[in-house]
């Protein structure tokens, strides 16, 4: 086999970080079921987690949300700001739409409940490692849902001559503006095709370029085309950061 060869074909180096050691135990037992997964450390706080990416160089952490020290958020954050090019996937027992939200705007490329089928997790892993956005339907419907109904992060700070700073300057004014619909935070460079907003619909469901391509039943470097017009037209770096956008401005 020659050295490319065995290059293309290494293991995906996985860093397990997860407060309680019955469930990593179960994680590992499960991850080591795949020859392409390859589990290089474990971490039990944030703080650990940070100091283990730096030392051991993960392509993929899954990273508990809740942990003593350091949340699995900020440590996510840290990691990412760090300069690190693993790939974060955010571990939970809980959908809480804040937690979610939060661990997109760190940086975070997946975010999977714990309990997922393994295929699943697989899925999650080997996507995130390939560059894509991962999301499981259910929390990805409960992101679109809150979007839908115009509610914005608390965490997100409102820009001066957004519709929320206009709509109070109008209020103080006395003067009550007619309702309006949900306005992009900044204009489009192109609008996207109706074939790109179907390929965006389905990215914000997290499915894989794939299983987009499956769905759609067009080949793989269509959608591959598709999702880099996409983050071209949205100004966006990766899918995770099309399928926030996407729902912010509620065009999908």
């Amino acid at each position: 086999m020659t050295e490319e060869n065995q290059s293309s074909s290494s293991p995906i180096r996985i860093l397990l970080v997860e407060d309680h050691a019955l469930t990593r135990v179960g994680i590992k037992t499960v991850l080591k079921r795949e020859p392409d997964l390859d589990v290089v450390g474990e971490a039990s706080n944030g703080e650990e987690a940070i100091a283990q990416a730096e030392a051991l160089k993960p392509d993929v952490i899954l990273m508990d949300v809740g942990m003593p020290v350091l949340d699995g958020i900020q440590a996510s954050k840290k990691i990412i700001d760090s300069g690190s090019p693993a790939k974060i996937i955010m571990l939970t027992q809980h959908d809480n739409e804040q937690d979610i939200l939060a661990s997109l705007a760190a940086g975070a490329s997946g975010y999977c409940l714990k309990d997922v089928e393994s295929a699943r997790l697989y899925m999650a892993i080997r996507t995130v490692h390939a560059g894509d956005a991962w999301l499981d339907s259910s929390i990805a419907g409960k992101v679109l849902k809150l979007y839908s109904k115009n509610v914005t992060p608390s965490a997100v700070a409102e820009q001066p001559g957004a519709p929320a700073a206009q709509e109070k300057a109008a209020q103080e004014s006395g003067h009550t503006p007619a309702p309006k619909a949900f306005e992009p935070d900044r204009p489009y460079a192109e609008p996207l095709s109706p074939r790109e907003l179907e390929v965006l619909g389905l990215i914000v469901e997290g499915l894989s370029n794939q299983q987009i391509s499956d769905r759609l039943i067009i080949s793989l470097p269509t959608t591959k085309t598709h999702v880099r017009n996409i983050l071209n037209k949205l100004a966006v770096d990766d899918r995770t950061q099309a399928a926030v956008h996407a729902m912010r401005r509620g065009i999908v």
